[in-house]
């Protein structure tokens, strides 16, 4: 059985993931105005850097993958 998704599918997914809860953090700020929401805005930000440290690391073996191919 072969898994439904390619890495680079995972990568977009990862890479997307991190852009909307990186922008979400900074629209949900106390500071942006009274939205109603009870979220914490830096576990928000620890998962958005996480989510952007392993889409890094996903280019980065795509990379390495590329440069082994070509040698």
């Amino acid at each position: 059985m072969e898994f439904p998704f390619s890495f680079l599918d995972l990568s977009v997914w990862l890479g997307t993931a991190a852009l909307v809860l990186l922008a979400a953090s900074e629209l949900l700020s106390p500071y942006y105005g009274q939205t109603g929401f009870v979220l914490q805005e830096k576990r928000l930000r620890v998962v958005a850097m996480l989510l952007s440290i392993l889409f890094m690391i996903t280019i980065a073996i795509q990379i390495y993958w590329t440069i082994a191919k070509i040698s």
